[in-house]
């Protein structure tokens, strides 16, 4: 049984969801459901009923979560017994979804570049990783767009090419590029303005770009569960979250006229001194635009 583990069953217990619990952890679905898998043959017992439709817990997965929070808890814990004898400046930065493979380039790059420091990755809304870096309990997050500023500076990172999502048996999936206009007589499915209004509006400037009104359906879930049940829907992805998403019965393909592009920023404190391990943090997620 490993540390890791049992942080992608508490993960999936509470969002009862494995696509959403990937996204939370910053990992591949099919990676979670093999470590939920080789867990459960360990303790020799199901965690999780799963349907196509559903998740729910076992009765033997009920019983195990509390446990599982208490051993993650004395873990986290046991290293800050000793955090104050290391002479490692802890960054606590708060992570989009979606970051996709830019995930991966940011942390290698921050590792090289502030070798003496250390990362810790905070999940949580938009919204309430902004308050949490004004009261100081987060040194900077990564946002997409633009939100409301008041106490804070952002610093442009990069920007991520927006893709549009289909079922991979719809005739525009057969095409490389899908022109945006040939979208319009297709129900969209997006995440609604008070889940991503930055994303939201993009999306819809687009449209109207092209020449039409967007025809709303259910809001976005996730790219299976949009995609690949009932009447043909589209919707979007950043590229870096795509590349690692090689969903069952769903293709990603570029747009063009117009293709949207999502600039992506460091939020920081504006009343407090720029650290150098910000700095470098802001250096690293540059970088990722080579990367």
């Amino acid at each position: 049984m490993e540390l890791r583990q049992l942080r992608y069953f508490v993960t999936v217990a509470e969002e009862l969801h494995f696509g959403r619990a990937a996204e939370r952890l910053h990992i591949v679905q099919p990676a979670v459901s093999q470590q939920i898998r080789r867990l459960e043959r360990s303790l020799g017992v199901t965690l999780f009923s799963r349907t196509t439709r559903s998740v729910v817990l076992t009765e033997a997965g009920q019983r195990f979560l509390p446990e599982a929070r208490e051993v993650l808890a004395a873990a986290r814990r046991a290293a800050e017994s000793v955090a104050s004898l290391r002479d490692v400046r802890l960054l606590r930065l708060g992570t989009s979804e979606g970051l996709g493979d830019r995930l991966e380039v940011l942390l290698a790059e921050f590792a090289r570049r502030a070798p003496s420091a250390s990362l810790e990755l905070v999940h949580a809304p938009t919204a309430e990783r902004l308050r949490r870096v004004r009261d100081g309990s987060l040194d900077a997050t990564i946002v997409r767009g633009s939100w409301p500023s008041s106490g804070l500076d952002f610093s442009p990172l990069w920007t991520d090419e927006v893709m549009v999502a289909l079922p991979a048996s719809h005739p525009l999936a057969s095409s490389a590029v899908v022109d945006f206009a040939s979208l319009a007589s297709l129900p969209a499915r997006l995440s609604p303005p008070s889940r991503n209004q930055p994303l939201y509006d993009l999306v819809v400037s687009c449209c109207r770009e092209a020449g039409f009104e967007p025809v709303l359906g259910p809001d976005f879930t996730t790219a299976q569960d949009t995609l690949g049940f009932g009447r043909p829907h589209w919707t979007v992805f950043y590229r870096a979250h795509a590349n690692l998403l090689p969903v069952p019965g769903v293709a990603f393909r570029p747009l063009k006229e117009p293709t949207p592009r999502m600039q992506t920023y460091l939020a920081t404190p504006s009343d407090r001194r720029v650290t150098a391990e910000v700095v470098a943090l802001i250096e690293a997620a540059r970088a990722t635009e080579d990367g």
